[in-house]
């Protein structure tokens, strides 16, 4: 790899090759880079082929450098400045619902008892409240 290509680095390239999953460009007659698809340009990028093309001169910046693997990350919307974001109008929030509010006939029933306690309690008073 070339030792003048360094992290950071804002260089210009030509794609050489287009895949599903971005752009190759050289850097130079040796050095050849991936710009992946999330990296073409703000936004999303359905189809590489809608925004770039073989040949075309592109300005990278260098995300990274593996040079066990000698691969290199590159970046154009890196280069871009990011389009200014619409302001959204906020939703109002909801009222929030009052809680539900259960009434027992007996105040020293209430707390915390098994299902199995209950089961007569509630049994009878269904009861009472079909007479």
């Amino acid at each position: 790899m070339s030792e003048n290509i360094q992290v950071g680095s804002v260089l210009t390239g030509k794609v050489t090759g287009i895949q599903p999953y971005g752009a190759f460009v050289a850097l130079d007659e040796n050095t050849q880079g991936l710009v992946h698809i999330s990296e073409i340009t703000h936004g999303y990028v359905k189809d590489v082929n809608e925004h770039l093309t073989v040949g075309d001169e592109v300005k990278v910046k260098v995300l990274s450098i593996d040079e066990a693997a000698g691969k290199i990350g590159l970046s154009i919307r890196a280069t871009e400045e990011a389009p200014e974001q619409p302001q959204r109008a906020k939703k109002p929030r909801s009222a929030k619902r009052p809680a539900a509010v259960v009434q027992y006939q007996d105040d020293s029933a209430q707390g915390f008892n098994t299902l199995k306690d209950k089961l007569q309690e509630w049994i009878n008073q269904s009861d009472m409240a079909k007479k």
